[in-house]
């Protein structure tokens, strides 16, 4: 009998997609992709298989997860199964690079963004990215992880050869231009089956570690949520009546890229030019705010999931 087949490395994003698979009363099994094995000489089960695969992998000690899931994935779309975020959406996923000139090549603008290798490159592309605020972020990330805003040069000389200095796990640091918005919020964009669900506005005034997830805020040191002095002002806010031009864009670039479902991160300048900076096709979503609403993506997903199982059937 054929299932959906949920392909990630993180139980606790999984619970959430599971009570509502559960609530259809679908069949699905989880596949947890950390480590594992595969016979390229077999055909893989029959079913719709859901990738979630996320580019932080390696912060729970999942380092190769991304690359074995590749593998996973490359088998699968070889006997012609429906794959929901494929090897394309991966490896967008664990690059922010392949991401910004996807981005760009579907005329979406991204902030400017050097490439470097190294700790001496990483402070000479800061210099010749030759502004006075800037930011570093990791290639491959997730959670805000490597992301930090820098005033100066010294500045960045000094946490680069500081005991602090946090390498990327591929090597490749992002040097940026900072993007100053009027106020301390970006809006992500949330996408399922390619197309525009909602926009949440997220609000950045503690720093950029935006992960969304009920799991974040409970035991992730890396990605706060919530805590009892947030709930008076709400990190996450799902705005009712938002649908901008640009998302016409956003939904062409998704599709040019086999990606069906996706967050994209936004954010503008004093100028009202938007500017595109990540896309997470391991998109989380918070209760609270959708509560709120009424309002339940995860419940959307599902019902996806079911429409793919019985066209696959």
């Amino acid at each position: 009998m054929p299932k959906i087949y949920v392909l990630h490395e993180n139980n606790e994003w999984t619970d959430h997609l599971k009570l509502r698979l559960d609530e259809l009363n679908l069949p699905y099994e989880l596949w947890h992709l950390d480590q594992g094995m595969i016979d390229l000489s077999i055909e893989p089960p029959e079913g719709v298989f859901y990738n979630r695969i996320s580019a932080s992998s390696h912060t729970r000690d999942h380092r190769y997860a991304p690359e074995y899931t590749e593998a996973v994935l490359a088998w699968i779309e070889r006997h012609g199964r429906t794959v929901i975020n494929g090897t394309r959406a991966l490896r967008l996923e664990v690059s922010k690079v392949n991401q910004y000139m996807a981005l760009e090549n579907a005329g979406i603008a991204t902030p400017k963004t050097l490439v470097a290798v190294g700790k001496k490159n990483i402070i000479e592309a800061a210099k010749a990215l030759g502004q006075e605020s800037f930011i570093t972020k990791h290639n491959r990330a997730g959670k805000g992880q490597g992301v930090q805003l820098f005033h100066s040069i010294s500045a960045l000389e000094d946490y680069v050869e500081s005991p602090n200095f946090d390498p990327p796990v591929d090597g490749i640091t992002l040097i940026q231009q900072y993007i100053k918005a009027p106020e301390p919020y970006i809006i992500r964009h949330e996408f399922i089956g390619g197309k525009f669900l909602y926009g949440v506005k997220v609000d950045t005034s503690e720093g950029f570690e935006l992960c969304p997830a009920d799991a974040c805020s409970i035991d992730d040191m890396f990605c706060p949520t919530a805590d009892s002095d947030r709930q008076v002002k709400a990190k996450f806010e799902i705005l009712e009546n938002y649908h901008p031009d640009f998302i016409d864009r956003y939904e062409s670039f998704l599709q040019d890229n086999n990606i069906l479902v996706a967050g994209i991160e936004a954010i503008s300048d004093g100028d009202g030019n938007v500017y595109a900076y990540d896309v997470n096709t391991n998109t989380n979503y918070n209760s609270d705010a959708e509560t709120k609403v009424q309002r339940f993506a995860m419940l959307e997903l599902a019902k996806y999931l079911e429409k793919q199982l019985a066209e696959h059937r």
